[in-house]
């Protein structure tokens, strides 16, 4: 979906891959969620939800990591509650980064790459990363609070070439 869409509350988005080959380091990638303020909404995050961490007044936390992809569909998930963000707060942008072990790897070295937002049982934003296979990082969905109508999303495929920490200061960034 490219148009912004009304309407939504509580979502998951989930993220997939296939482990690496037996033998090699493990693929590691990490659903990052950057909150940003009405009065900035491109400028630096008010903070970020990643491994390890939940939001301040926990509307939005990580419940699934997955450091390898071993499982079955879906291995990591975050749950972000919109509707509960207080007002200061007007866009979420959420991506997917790759650690950076032993050299550099990008999203098409990685095997089947997947992400999914949902809505309860409606999905609301499914692709792969086959558009962005050269980044290491990428954006995936950007939600905006619309007023009174609620909170509004629009899927966002922007490839980075930076690692976790880098693409968490740069991930919410207008487009040059």
């Amino acid at each position: 979906m490219s148009g912004l869409n009304k309407g939504v509350g509580k979502v998951e988005v989930t993220l997939k891959w296939d482990p690496s080959p037996i033998g090699a380091q493990p693929h590691d990638l990490d659903i990052v969620a950057g909150v940003y303020r009405a009065e900035d909404p491109h400028g630096s995050p008010a903070y970020l939800v990643h491994f390890g961490s939940r939001s301040p007044d926990g509307t939005i936390t990580l419940s699934r990591d997955s450091r390898t992809g071993q499982g079955f569909g879906y291995d990591e998930a975050m749950v972000l509650e919109l509707d509960r963000l207080a007002p200061e707060y007007a866009r979420v942008v959420v991506g997917v980064a790759i650690q950076q072990g032993d050299g550099r790897l990008t999203f098409g070295e990685v095997a089947h790459t997947g992400v999914r937002v949902r809505e309860g049982y409606t999905e609301l934003v499914a692709h792969g990363f086959e558009d962005v296979a050269d980044a290491t990082a990428a954006t995936v969905v950007e939600f905006t609070r619309e007023g009174a109508e609620g909170w509004g999303y629009r899927s966002i495929r922007r490839g980075f070439d930076a690692d976790p920490q880098a693409f968490a200061t740069v991930m919410g960034a207008r487009p040059a």
